[in-house]
């Protein structure tokens, strides 16, 4: 990285901050109560560990082996890398007690294979519900009816504990659409927050992108998940 492009991720992250912080003010809502995570798929170790040192809470990886790759290298800098991607039930064993926090359990064959992963390390994994919000078939996620039964096949293990949820509005939804997919998780973590499940502590909402982490914010996101307007438009050909 040459200085301009250092330059221009600090200006990138300081602006990102500034409207996440009005975002919350406007909602009535404390600013400290959102985190920024950067999605850092396709980015070099060597940018995102310039960007751990900028005001940035966690890294959001989509890709197992970039993931593996950036924490041996410890270009996270000592913060917290989340696997936000969707996760193959194949390459469990090397995101469980890797990421601190997997976003995109959608199953109950993959709660299975990270409650024997976390088993086998004796550790707690922490995980996220990812729902399909706009029931779109290209996209993974559960539907919200059928988060229930998933919650209670979670209830049961000993090694998994339920932050929240996670999900992705679709994209070609207006901002009025957008508004209302992040107001109805809001209420779909309420509601599972209310069911009381004894290893959940359903507090988190990732949400919010680029484009809208703004809507997010107003409508109770927790996390946002932030990747083009940090680093820039990204180069698909070093996809893991």
């Amino acid at each position: 990285m040459d200085e301009a492009q250092k330059q221009a991720m600090a200006e990138a992250v300081a602006r990102i901050r500034e409207n996440m912080t009005t975002a919350a003010k406007a909602a009535g809502r404390d600013p400290g109560e959102v985190l920024l995570c950067a999605a850092c798929k396709t980015r070099t170790v060597e940018e995102v560990r310039y960007s751990a040192d900028l005001p940035i809470d966690l890294f959001g990886e989509n890709h197992v082996q970039e993931l593996v790759e950036k924490t041996d290298a410890g270009a996270y800098n000592g913060k917290p890398g989340h696997f936000i991607g969707h996760l193959q039930t194949n390459k469990v064993n090397k995101v469980v007690g890797r990421a601190a926090l997997i976003q995109s359990v959608d199953s109950t064959r993959l709660l299975d294979k990270i409650e024997a992963a976390a088993e086998r390390l004796g550790i707690t994994q922490e995980i996220l519900m990812e729902i399909n919000i706009g029931a779109e078939e290209s996209k993974s996620g559960v539907g919200p009816d059928d988060l229930w039964p998933l919650l209670d096949a979670a209830a049961a293990k000993t090694h998994i504990k339920v932050r929240g949820l996670m999900a992705i509005p679709p994209a070609d939804a207006d901002d009025t659409a957008t508004r209302r997919f992040f107001a109805e998780m809001r209420e779909l973590l309420a509601k599972a927050a209310a069911r009381g499940y004894e290893n959940a502590r359903m507090n988190i909402l990732s949400m919010g992108m680029s484009h809208d982490y703004a809507a997010a914010i107003a409508e109770g996101a927790t996390i946002v998940r932030v990747g083009t307007a940090i680093y820039g438009a990204r180069d698909y050909s070093k996809k893991k």
